[in-house]
């Protein structure tokens, strides 16, 4: 019964012109590195407080751009369900 017990064939493949550092076949982001929401194994209140921070200091044309396409997008969608604008306005 030899063919049961097989095991697996294990490769050790070395890249032939692969002069750099590190493992070729790591894959990694080449803007990890500058991000501080990437990385260490943190948890979720963490990860928002500096999602929160990176947004604060980001550039601030940047923040007007997202809230403009936020607020085309959501006027967009209450056009389409045909919403009714006016009963904000007073008569």
């Amino acid at each position: 019964m030899g063919f049961l017990k097989r095991t697996n064939k294990k490769f050790d493949y070395q890249p032939r012109y692969y002069k750099g550092e590190g493992s070729p076949f790591k894959i990694e982001h080449k803007l990890d590195k500058f991000r501080t929401t990437t990385g260490k194994n943190k948890g979720i209140k963490s990860k928002f407080t500096d999602a929160i921070n990176d947004l604060k200091t980001s550039d601030q044309g940047t923040n007007k751009t997202i809230i403009y396409i936020i607020l085309i997008l959501v006027f967009g969608f209450l056009y389409i369900i045909d919403f009714d604008l006016s009963i904000f306005l007073s008569k």
